[in-house]
This record gives C-alpha cells, structure tokens and sequence, in this order.
C-alpha cells in the first residue's frame, strides 16, 4: 500500500512537472497570427475609440479662451474628420477660418491703439513686440489652408481669400520691411497653395496659374501644375507650358525676383521626351509616378527658348564689389553703418537685377550638359562668366550628386560615395551616417574602419560607442545580467547607459525575454527619479517606450508619475507666466509656444499615441491626468491623430522668401 501511494504520488508529480513545462512552452511560443477578420475588427474599434475621442476634444476645445488655441484645435479635428463627416469637417474650417479673421482683426485694432497723430498732421506708429507682421497669425491662416487644400481645392481658395490680412495689418515696420514680409508670406502661400491643389484639381490649379500670370507673377509651383495637368490633358498642359515660357520671355525677367526659381524647376529636368505617334509603343513621355525626381514639363522647341533666354539674361551678370555686397546684405537685414539712423533704402533697380543675373547663372551650373547639347554656340561664355564671377560647377554638381545619393534608404556604398563628392562642410556627417549604416548592415569592422579614416575627435568616439554596443548586443545572448551591467557601469553618462541597455533588450526579447526585462528594469532604475531637465524627461520616454514591446503595464508605470510632475511645472509656469515665461496669456497655455514644456508634452502625447493601440483605456485615462485643458486636449489629440494613423495637419515647414536670405521666414508645420 506505501509502495503504490508513493507511486501514485511520483506519478502526480510528474503530470504536473510536465504541465508545468507544457504551460511555460506555451508562454513563450509566438502569438498566433490574427485573422483578417480579427484585423478588421480591431480597426473598426480603434476608429470607433479614436472618433469618440475626438468628439470629447471638440467639445472641450469650446471652453478655451485663446483664439488661437481653438483655431488649431478646429484645423487637426476638421483634417481628421474629413473623411467620416465631410459636412461637420467643412464647419469646423469654416470656423478656423472665422477665427483667423477675428485675429486678424484684433491685430488691425491693436495697430490702430498705437498709431498716433502728431501736431502737423503726420501719424507715427509705436511698434511692440506683437506688431505687424503676426507670425503667429500668419502661421495659422497657412495650416488652415494648406489642410483643407487636403481635401477640397475650391474650400482651400475660398479660406485664402476669406483669411487676407485687412490693409491696416500691413502697415510698414520701424525699418520699413512690414510690407514686404507681409507680401511675401502671402504670395509664398498662394503658391505652395497651387501646388497643392495641383494633384487634386489640375484644370482650377491650371486657371490659378494663369490668373497669377496675367498679374505678371511666376510661381514656382508652376512646373507641378504643369506636370499634373499633363495627366489629365496632356494639350492643355502643353499650351500653359508654352504660355509661361512666352510670358517669361515677354518680361524684363532680371526685374523679377521670383522668376530665377521657377526657371529652374523648367530647365533643370531637360526637356519632356517626345510622344510617339498613337498606335506607337515606344517614345512616350514617362510617368510622373515612375520617378521620384525632377520630371521634364517642356516640349523641346519651348525647352530651347526658355534656356537661351535664361542663358543670355544670367550672362549680364556681373562681379560684385566687397563694399556693394555688404551694403546690398545690410539694406536687407534693415542695418546701417555708422551713426546715421536713416531708414535703409531699398535696392535700386539696377542692384536687383544684378541680384536676379547672379541667381539664374548660379542655376546654370546644374544644366551646363544641358547647354552643351541645345546651344553649343553660348556654352563657353557661359562658363567663362561662371568662372569670371567665382561660381565653381564643380562644387554645385557635387553638391546634387551628394543629394541625390541620399534619396531613399542608401547603402553604407552609397553613403560612403556620397561623402567623397561632398562639400567639405557636410563630409564629416555623412562619413558619420556611413558608418551607423554599415553597423546596421552587421559589418562593425567595415563602421571602425570608416570612423578611423575619416572621422575625428568625438564623431569618431559617439560611432566607436555604438559599435561596442553592436558586439555587446551580439554576445548578449549568452551572457549573464551580471556580465551586462559589468559593462554598462563602465559608461559613463546616463544616456549611454539607457541606449546600451534598450538596444540589448531589443536584441534578446525574442529569444530571452526574461533576460530583457532584467535589463530594461536596470534602465527603469536610472529614469525613476523626479526629472531635473526635459532630457531627463526624454529619458523616462525612451524607457517607457522600450518596454512596450514587452511588458506595456509597465510603460504606464513609468510614465504615470513624469505626467503628475508636469502638472507641477505647469503650474508653477501659470505663476509666473508674465515674469520668467510667457507661456499662458489670460490665464491659458498657447497650444503651439514653442517651448520646452510644451515640446514634451507634445512627446507624452506621442508615446500615449502608440500605446493606445494597444491599451486604450490606459492611455485615455493617463491623458485626463493633465490637470490643465490645454495638455490634456493635446494629449488626447495626439491619441486620435495615432489610432487613425494620420499625420498632424499641416504638412512640411513653409519657406517665407529666398532660403538663406534675410526676408525668409520659417514655420515649421509639424
């Protein structure tokens, strides 16, 4: 009877030994693949999640008192909604367009406050910080049309014309430049207006350019509505095409400063390649979607007149004297020199044509092949006028080789390529990237190398840094938690340390989860503490963001006490808004500041994005722990914009100007 009881009791234990191991193998055998239909299903409620949330945001969003706080929110919600409720997406454009106007308008009174009339009958105005040109107002008119140009072409011109700045916004600057930055963010919209709307609507895109033609403008957007039109009716592409080319050589083109850009998105491609006859499977001009570069807009007879034009306008160029070229730069930036307080004048006319020779021989460079083919007669002088006024080609095609090797995803090859030709100011970093790629690649012998030939002082350390994380990640494997952290105390920075930990939890997940939870709960250590800086904050990010992937409680965790702590510094900032900072205007945060506080909430609000795909009651629940409205809605906004996988509104930074020059005004849309 002992015998079997002891029997049976091994017997038992083996069972469950055996359930054990069959349960642990289960644990960590990989998920089975959903179907697509449980696919679907978890996008209906991600969706269903996001659109609810939205509906909160909007509701929410009527309870600030900064304009421009419910005009950005009006944007993003109308941008989102477009395509489930295209009637209530419209009203709320309609409403960021009334917003704008209202700005607008606010500004207009507050120019007039400051204008006062002096004894003889003159008027002089005081000019405070907040003085024309708004930036801020002029920021927001561009998201709100450059969006709906998104969705809807006639929408997008009706809130450009509905938004303009009324005349008294544009009264002149102490240094006289008011209008002329005014001017130019207007024409820089309409423009990068017409682009947009070119891919959407090409024929009303095709009428706009013509209007602005007629009004002795040339946008630089033009080749684009060339090349869309072309899709659609490649005869009404070709008489628009021929119509600028005509109106181009029918101007005085060195008086137009806007015309030197737009000659060379026309010249730069080469000529469009010449249709064969119908019937024909050859010679025909190819797809625009086939490329990813600059497509060729003329037929070869406009190509040559344009270029010969261009050609014979750039050749009056002439060398500028040092003393002219620094008068010329101080008249832009509004500067004198010496004690004369006079307001600066602006260019004579025949400065700025000298101006505009210089730029359209600059471009030159990039077509010299171009010249050689069409017009050998005029190649030499060309080059010797290059070589008169300094311009080395060599430096120019160097310069287009290095950005064209950069397209795409380049090879560590191609890198390394692109770096040789490269202008000495920007081999360093690309030597850099090469060496990142080929550890990437798997080759750390290749990356040493590479970081020892052409790499110096700490861009040489930062990349033999990370090929020791490569190798540790590579042994990490077999090695033990002691053997990871040996090596990690031996960094001796905080981030060097997280960016080694992450990188081997990444590494082992898969194979060894314990081990990675080991590590990121190593990591976990360094961050848990009140931050002292917005790096600090980075920091807890990159850790919550790590785990994720493997244990997406604990991302919460980390996160749940930074928001308690920005709700701390927020309301220390409302205190002192006024006398540090200036981040709350009656008694309201600005959405888009530009500041530090407000970037990282934005970052909280982008790791809860991507957590709410997976735990959305979690993530919903940490946005409402923001205690002010205005973080909480962006956090909840940015929530929405990842589970509908849509980008912000607005699209890439808008260049205001000449790049590089004085009159250019950035805004960054993102």
């Amino acid at each position: 009877m002992k015998k079997l009881f002891v029997l049976f009791l091994a017997l038992g234990l083996f069972c469950l030994s055996a359930w054990a191991v069959t349960a642990q193998e289960q644990a960590q055998a990989p998920a089975q693949q959903p179907s697509a239909d449980e696919l679907e299903k978890q996008k209906t409620e991600r969706e269903t999640n996001a659109y609810r949330l939205l509906d909160q945001v909007i509701d929410e969003a009527q309870s600030l008192r900064l304009v421009e706080n419910r005009v950005r929110i009006q944007i993003n919600a109308a941008d989102m909604l477009w395509d489930k409720n295209q009637g209530r997406a419209r009203g709320l454009f309609s409403m960021a367009g009334e917003g704008v106007a209202e700005l607008w308008r606010s500004q207009a009174n507050a120019n007039n406050n400051r204008r006062q009339i002096m004894p003889d009958g003159n008027s002089f105005t005081f000019q405070g910080p907040q003085g024309p040109p708004n930036f801020r107002n002029v920021q927001l008119r561009t998201e709100l049309v450059l969006s709906a140009a998104r969705h809807d072409a006639a929408l997008a011109y009706q809130l450009l014309a509905a938004t303009k700045p009324p005349a008294n916004v544009q009264q002149p600057t102490a240094d006289g430049r008011g209008p002329r930055i005014q001017q130019l963010s207007d024409d820089n919209l309409e423009q990068t207006l017409l682009g947009r709307v070119a891919a959407l609507d090409p024929k009303l895109a095709a009428q706009n350019a013509e209007q602005m033609l007629a009004k002795g403008q040339f946008p630089s957007t033009m080749s684009e509505v060339i090349n869309q039109l072309y899709k659609q009716d490649p005869d009404a592409a070709d008489k628009l095409a021929d119509k600028t080319v005509k109106q181009i050589q029918a101007a005085n083109i060195l008086t137009k400063t806007d015309v030197a850009g737009l000659v060379q998105t026309m010249l730069r491609p080469g000529p469009r390649p010449a249709v064969a006859p119908s019937g024909s499977s050859s010679g025909t001009a190819p797809s625009t979607a086939a490329s990813t570069g600059p497509q060729p807009v003329l037929g070869q007879a406009a190509y040559v007149d344009l270029l010969s034009t261009v050609v014979d306008a750039a050749l009056k160029a002439t060398p500028a004297a040092q003393n002219a070229q620094r008068g010329q730069q101080a008249a832009r930036r509004g500067v004198t020199f010496g004690t004369s307080s006079q307001t600066p004048q602006p260019p004579t006319e025949e400065q700025i044509e000298q101006t505009v020779a210089r730029r359209l021989l600059n471009g030159l460079q990039q077509t010299l092949p171009m010249i050689d083919q069409y017009l050998p007669s005029k190649a030499p002088m060309v080059r010797q006028k290059l070589t008169e006024m300094g311009m080395s080609n060599n430096s120019m095609a160097n310069l287009a080789q290095t950005f064209s090797a950069l397209q795409g995803n380049p090879t560590a090859d191609a890198l390394l390529q692109a770096a040789q030709v490269a202008p000495q100011q920007m081999q360093s970093r690309l030597y850099q990237q090469a060496a990142y790629k080929a550890i990437d690649e798997g080759d750390t012998e290749r990356a040493r190398q590479i970081a020892n030939d052409h790499l110096q002082n700490n861009a040489r350390d930062v990349v033999m840094q990370r090929i020791d994380f490569k190798e540790m990640t590579k042994k990490a494997e077999g090695a033990r938690i002691e053997e990871i952290r040996q090596t990690v105390s031996r960094l001796q920075t905080d981030n060097e340390k997280l960016d080694m930990l992450i990188q081997v939890a990444g590494d082992v997940q898969k194979t060894n989860q314990k081990l990675a939870l080991q590590v990121l709960e190593d990591a976990r250590q360094i961050v848990n503490r009140r931050a002292t800086s917005y790096e600090q904050f980075e920091q807890q990010l990159k850790v919550a963001h790590a785990f994720s992937s493997i244990d997406l409680s604990r991302s919460f965790e980390v996160l749940d006490p930074a928001i308690s702590q920005l709700n701390e510094l927020l309301s220390a900032a409302a205190v002192l808004s006024g006398f540090e900072i200036n981040m709350f205007r009656d008694g309201e945060m600005s959405i888009q500041n530009g500041n530090g506080l407000t970037s990282t909430i934005n970052r909280f609000g982008q790791e809860l994005a991507v957590l709410a795909k997976s735990d959305f009651e979690r993530s919903e629940t940490l946005a409402g722990r923001f205690q002010f409205a205005e973080p909480r809605i962006m956090t909840r906004l940015s929530i929405v914009q990842g589970l509908l996988g849509l980008k912000p509104a607005g699209g890439p930074r808008v260049l205001f100007g000449n790049a590089g020059s004085s009159d250019t005004i950035v805004i960054r849309q993102d």
